[in-house]
């Protein structure tokens, strides 16, 4: 199951309290006190975690609590600490505070960590409590409880290209043709419901990664046909492949399926329209998807690229264009 986004409460362990405690040895008279400090609480870090792709992980628990410090003890002995709590996530991952809406951290690359609430503080025993002139204290503190709070974990998926386009205009049969990747396919709009991600060989030490992600309709980017959970992921792709189907099951006209994709986008995110895209008419193999092509061709002024995942017309060709936009793109960046 994929699952993009949570919410959690976190809360880190309390402090231990304080301990009152003194001295008793034979022939040590007035022997002073030695009550130790409490042990800190513990923390809740979130961490992101190389290979991990869902949150379904944490669904089943709402609540998660760090450990608690352990009491002072006698003979100046300090509680234990607290262990911290680690809760893995997959690289992408936004960190979000629920009740404030501000982004704790964006967790883009494997091994970055954020503690969202820290352990509270041991309290102090009545030795520290001890002066010149008062010698014998029994003042102590409890700990201090740890911080509380709710959080939304917020999945947006991390890959080179990204597939767009209207549902059923052949992205995951794309996908399944230029990699490995096993997405559902069947001839019914909304196949795909979730991003599925695939790796791109081209040679032997050239690679990117390309995401599959699910249809899109008018009225996505407020949230129309579940539009916001889908062009989030749009967002973290450098490249675009902008899909077209030739011949669509509605009688659509192809021209308007793509200006309708791109406004959609554009209002959403304008940052998404300035990104680079390679468009593609799909399933070229059918009769008539030619002149589909050089219409939308002299329409919007573009190269129109004309693929087949059957036969694979056109895919060598959009690979390395891909590839090479993605190389250069990369010089820029340095």
């Amino acid at each position: 199951m994929f699952v993009d986004r949570v919410t959690i409460f976190v809360s880190g362990g309390a402090g231990g309290r304080g301990m009152c405690s003194f001295r008793r040895e034979k022939y040590v008279p007035r022997g002073g006190p030695d009550g130790g400090d409490g042990g800190n609480g513990g923390s809740v870090t979130i961490r992101a975690l190389a290979g991990a792709d869902s949150l379904a992980g944490l669904t089943h628990q709402k609540h998660w609590r760090a450990e608690n410090g352990e009491a002072g003890g006698s003979a100046n002995c300090t509680g234990r600490r607290g262990a911290d709590l680690v809760i893995d996530v997959p690289p992408g991952t936004i960190v979000r505070d629920r009740d404030r809406g501000h982004v704790l951290k964006d967790l883009v690359n494997p091994g970055e960590q954020v503690t969202i609430a820290e352990g509270g503080r041991g309290g102090r025993g009545n030795k520290s409590y001890a002066t010149a002139t008062n010698r014998a204290p029994r003042e102590f503190q409890p700990g201090t409880p740890g911080e509380e709070r709710w959080v939304v974990l917020e999945l947006k998926v991390i890959a080179d290209v990204g597939l767009v386009g209207q549902p059923n205009a052949g992205k995951s049969t794309l996908l399944s043709r230029l990699s490995r990747a096993t997405p559902e396919i069947s001839d019914y709009p909304f196949t795909t419901k979730y991003p599925n991600l695939g790796m791109v060989t081209i040679g032997d030490d050239n690679a990117f990664v390309l995401a599959d992600l699910p249809g899109l309709i008018e009225g996505a980017h407020a949230g129309v046909g579940l539009g916001h959970e889908f062009l989030r992921h749009v967002e973290r792709t450098r490249i675009l492949i902008h899909l077209v189907e030739p011949f669509p099951l509605d009688g659509a006209d192809p021209l308007q399926n793509y200006r309708t994709i791109r406004r959609e986008l554009e209002l959403y995110n304008p940052a998404l329209a300035n990104k680079p895209e390679f468009i593609a008419v799909s399933k070229s193999e059918l009769t008539g998807s030619g002149a589909v092509c050089d219409r939308l061709a002299s329409e919007l002024g573009r190269d129109i690229l004309a693929i087949s995942a059957v036969t694979g017309q056109g895919l060598a060709t959009l690979v390395t264009s891909v590839a090479r936009a993605l190389k250069e793109q990369g010089e820029r960046d340095q």
